[in-house]
């Protein structure tokens, strides 16, 4: 194990607030040119891993100064085109996993006798380029993206930040290590079998795994390409959503899917239902056990609902995943080399994939009929709760351990991921305080296809009120704040035009509601975007769906103000009173400018009156 000067331990791991996006991004008044200075001094202060010894092990591959500088001028330009607002990662550095295609720059998967140079940026990669964000480097990885461990790379291993004893977990080892040292405040991995979460559990991070599709897998070489995703690996869960939000979109990729309608507007209950491992397996590490004893104290503490299930069903789709045919899919990608330079292959990945050649074409039906059959039980399991909820990892093992028994704990760390892309569900990894031995601790929300945005809202709550439950803010990645309460009802609602001037200042959705039942609405005309006004008359509507649809935010109090300020009249920001009596700070509307505009209070809401033509979908 080789570490650089920085060191890989917790004692020089960046602040929490250092590893917010936030405090990357430029401004519309800020300078480019100062942006470029800090990005160009984070990549020379970069030391990537030789094969065989020295260096980072988490880097593959850093880009020089020059190329840092090309990135910024190309920004500068499109800047300078189209206006600082248009890019909601302005100058923001990430890093993405060395099995991932950059245009121009090798990629080796950890297997440099495998390197190829790419011609065409990976599409999700692209949309963050496009965001304004700046790519700094290639990390290290399981080689093949064949492993929950991190040990498996010529370039070396990459050891825990909080302890290098210990595993970090893989395969997107060195994304998760350069984000929990807070080199980068956003990276992407990979995740077929647990690579994007169980990294994100053992470095205090939050790792999210979306559903399969919603973020393009062309340009990624696969593991499995059936089963394979895009992972994002944040401080927070805002940072994890914005990057995904972002590099989430409809390819030419065959496995590209579209968001369905509707689909991120679900949220989970107030109080969820959460099942868990009725009889969970810890392989020996009680303070694996302990921690997530205290999680699930803290979960019921906010109301959840903890029920036991029989996860058994799930464990029999997990089984498939390296003893069925699915390994013949990793052969796809790396056979040619295993029969041509076996010795190139690290020999634990080699043991996997030349498994591959085992399956004929009638064992991979027959994988796909009982994985079909298994799948309508699983789903019908998950229906009867809101959401899954389980240690991101069943044990945390010494890389002395993984060394030594390296394919039985690989096996045992995927206990609670393995089944998830096979299922076709989404997940999402948060930390959950830290172990008695100061390793983090970390669990796992799983839910449905596309219940991507039902976890990150929820995600959100349980960051702030772990902080507070565990008594150790400042080394969690996301303390608590102080927020101001709004509530929103026009084109600043989630999916609209102006929702950026709440997400780009770290506002988080909280609820949606109504507002009481003596307010009348407007459509106020020669707005741009279209708006609506919010006028309280005094006098209750008394239909039985009265009351006016909003959506209500915590935004931080130090960008409160700057937010107000943007705000044209007629519409400012008052006190509104909700359906269930609460008072908030909310839109209001002079009454005024209310004469002679359409009043649509009969539609509830602007999105009904939006579904209904007025206005098409301009709004």
């Amino acid at each position: 194990m080789h570490e650089t000067k920085d060191s890989l331990s917790p004692k020089t791991a960046a602040s929490p607030r250092d590893r917010l996006i936030a405090g990357w991004r430029v401004g519309a008044s800020a300078s480019l040119t100062e942006a470029a200075r800090r990005v160009v001094a984070l990549v020379e202060k970069i030391q990537p891993a030789a094969v065989g010894g020295g260096g980072d092990p988490a880097w593959i591959l850093a880009l020089t100064p020059a190329q840092i500088k090309e990135q910024f001028a190309a920004l500068e330009a499109r800047v300078g085109r189209e206006g600082a607002e248009k890019f909601s990662l302005l100058g923001v550095p990430f890093a993405i996993k060395d099995n991932i295609d950059f245009a121009g720059l090798p990629t080796t998967a950890a297997c440099p006798a495998f390197a190829y140079t790419p011609k065409e940026t990976a599409p999700a990669v692209q949309r963050l380029l496009d965001a304004g964000a700046i790519l700094v480097g290639k990390t290290n990885l399981d080689q093949f993206a064949t492993g929950l461990v991190g040990t498996r790379s010529p370039y070396g291993v990459v050891p825990n930040v909080f302890n290098p004893d210990y595993v970090s977990g893989g395969s997107s080892s060195g994304s998760a290590s350069v984000v929990a040292r807070g080199i980068v405040p956003f990276a992407l991995g990979t995740d077929t079998a647990g690579s994007g979460r169980v990294p994100a559990g053992f470095n205090n991070l939050v790792g999210l795994k979306p559903t399969r599709g919603w973020l393009s897998t062309r340009g990624v070489l696969p593991a499995c390409r059936s089963l394979d995703c895009v992972s994002v690996f944040a401080a927070g869960v805002e940072d994890a959503a914005l990057v995904a939000s972002i590099a989430g979109a409809p390819d030419a990729d065959g496995y590209s899917r579209a968001v369905p309608a509707g689909a991120f507007e679900k949220r989970l209950p107030a109080k969820p239902r959460f099942g868990v491992p009725a009889a969970p397996e810890w392989f020996g590490d009680a303070q694996a056990e302990a921690a997530f004893a205290r999680a699930l104290d803290r979960a019921r503490a906010t109301g959840a609902e903890i029920v036991p299930m029989d996860f058994s069903p799930f464990f029999e789709v997990a089984a498939l995943l390296y003893q069925g045919p699915w390994v013949a899919e990793r052969y796809t990608v790396a056979g040619e080399l295993l029969e041509t330079n076996p010795g190139a292959v690290h020999p634990v990945v080699r043991g996997i994939i030349a498994r591959g050649t085992e399956f004929d074409a009638a064992s991979v039906f027959r994988a796909h009929y009982k994985l079909a059959d298994l799948k309508r039980g699983c789903d019908g399991l998950l229906a009867t709760v809101d959401a899954l909820l389980v240690p991101t990892a069943p044990r945390h093992p010494s890389i002395a351990d993984v060394l030594a028994s390296p394919v039985e704990i690989n096996s045992q760390l995927g206990t609670y991921t393995n089944f998830v892309n096979l299922l076709d569900w989404s997940a999402l990894a948060l930390p959950a305080g830290f172990r008695d031995d100061g390793l983090p601790a970390g669990i796992t929300l799983i839910g449905p296809a596309w219940a991507d945005a039902a976890l990150a809202e929820f995600g959100a709550r349980w960051e702030r009120r772990e902080a507070a439950a565990t008594g150790r803010g400042a080394a969690l990645p996301f303390p608590e704040r102080k927020t101001v309460r709004l509530a929103v009802v026009g084109a600043h609602l989630s999916g609209l035009p102006l929702n950026h001037q709440l997400t780009e200042r770290g506002a988080v959705l909280v609820e949606k509601t109504k507002t009481s039942a003596d307010y009348r609405f407007y459509a106020l005309p020669g707005t741009t975007p279209p708006k609506p006004g919010l006028v309280r008359i005094g006098k209750k509507d008394t239909s039985p769906d009265a009351g006016i649809e909003v959506e209500l935010w915590d935004v931080p109090e130090e960008k409160f103000g700057s937010f107000v300020a943007a705000i044209p009249p007629p519409l400012g920001i008052g006190t509104l009173t909700l359906a269930d009596g609460r008072e908030v700070k909310g839109f209001i509307c002079e009454a005024w400018a209310a004469e002679g505009a359409e009043d649509i209070t009969h539609f509830g809401g602007w999105r009904a009156y939006l579904a209904r033509g007025k206005k098409g979908a301009a709004g």
